[in-house]
Parts: C-alpha cells; sequence; structure tokens
C-alpha cells in the first residue's frame, strides 16, 4: 500500500473493519468468560490475574474449572490453596496465584461486604492485580469506559501509525485520544485476536487485512 492510495484513519471505520475481520475468532478469554456467565468483578479480576504470563488456551479452562466450584468469594474461601492451586494448574506461577486470590477472596468479603467495589484504587491494591486486568475488570464487570492494553493492542495501533509509543501505558494514553470513549472496551476484545491472528508479530497478513489502506505498516518486514 502507498502513501497515494492510503486513506485517512478513521477509528469508527477501523472499529466496523474489525468486527468483521475477527468475526470468526475466539474473543479474549475475559470476554468469553462474560459471555458464560462469570461477569462479576471479582470474578473477572481474579480470571485475569490467573491469565497474567499465561496463554489463553491454559488460563480460560483454568478459570472455569474454579468457578465451577467456587464461583464467589465466600465459596472461595471454602477451599485450601492447594485445592486451588490443583484447579487452576497449569497456569503460570499457580502456586502463588492460589494463595493471591484466597487473600483477594478475604479482603472482598471482610472489607466490602462480600461485593468488589467499582473502585480503581481498590483493585489495584490486590496481589497480583496492575492497570491492565484492573481496566478489563472494571470495563466488563462495571461497564465502565476503559481501554486495556495488552502487547497485541500496543504493537497493533504503532503498526497503524495512529500512535507513536514505547509501552502499552503510553499506547493506552494515546489512544484515548484518537478513539471515542465508548469503543474503547471493544477495541481491545477486537484487536487482541486481530493481533493474534492477523496482524502478528512476525509476518502479519496484510495482503487480505480489511484495514490494509488505512495502515501506514509501521515497522512490518516481510508481510504475507
Amino acid at each position: 500500500m502507498t502513501a497515494d492510495n492510503m486513506h485517512p484513519f478513521d477509528p469508527d471505520e477501523a472499529i466496523r473493519r474489525l468486527r468483521q475481520a475477527v468475526r470468526h475468532l475466539p474473543a479474549p478469554s475475559m470476554f468469553q468468560l462474560r459471555d458464560r456467565g462469570f461477569a462479576t468483578l471479582f470474578q473477572q479480576t481474579v480470571a485475569c490475574m490467573i491469565s497474567v504470563r499465561t496463554y489463553e488456551e491454559v488460563s480460560l479452562p483454568a478459570s472455569i474449572r474454579l468457578f465451577e466450584v467456587a464461583a464467589t468469594p465466600e465459596s472461595v474461601l471454602g477451599l485450601s490453596a492447594d485445592q486451588i492451586d490443583a484447579l487452576i494448574s497449569p497456569a503460570t506461577f499457580h502456586e502463588r496465584k492460589a494463595a493471591q486470590i484466597l487473600t483477594i477472596a478475604r479482603v472482598t468479603v471482610e472489607q466490602f461486604g462480600s461485593a468488589l467495589p467499582c473502585d480503581e484504587a481498590v483493585l489495584l491494591s490486590l496481589p497480583g492485580i496492575g492497570p491492565k486486568c484492573t481496566a478489563l475488570a472494571l470495563g466488563i464487570a462495571c461497564h465502565e469506559d476503559r481501554l486495556p492494553v495488552d502487547i497485541h493492542v500496543h504493537r497493533v495501533a504503532n503498526r497503524w501509525g495512529v500512535v507513536r509509543t514505547n509501552t502499552p501505558e503510553q499506547t493506552q494514553i494515546a489512544l484515548e485520544q484518537v478513539f471515542p470513549s465508548a469503543s474503547w472496551l471493544e477495541l481491545n476484545e477486537r484487536l487482541v485476536p486481530f493481533g493474534k491472528s492477523i496482524c502478528t508479530r512476525l509476518r502479519p497478513v496484510c495482503s487480505t487485512c480489511l484495514l490494509l489502506d488505512m495502515c501506514q505498516q509501521t515497522g512490518v518486514r516481510n508481510p504475507r
């Protein structure tokens, strides 16, 4: 795609094309859990923590196994760390995460009457919960306008050329100036599978990409 053939980047059109591009691809695990009925703030927070540094193919079934046994903080407290560990294995750092899940459940019950508040500072104070998980949980469970940025969102946005950033945290701030807030959460929902299967780290599939005429292909080498 040459500069002469490129169209100006249109955020609304980009979202429409992303929907089409990923329509047959699995949604990210947090959204799949939501659609399965695991949409409380406690469940979303715990599931996101389980997913940290773990492939979704591992973390999603691990979260489902846990919630099918204990879906509330009270029921989690009825389990031992070893029982939780067995349920969420083979997620990365599963032993440590099992202890963190117990702590989150205890804090939820003892400090917040069994329901975590939709409060960013509270979530960030929980063990194992960082900015991306906080944004995802608040966006999905609390219906807040949040823009969670992982490595896929960061990579694609920079390839588009709509941002010039070095970290996911910088990308989040920059993208919030480009896309309307109502589309922030959906942007994550669509861009994660898009980045995994189409705009891949190595040899992205540019030849059939629905967004090619809006993409500057920054840093792309040897596309398919």
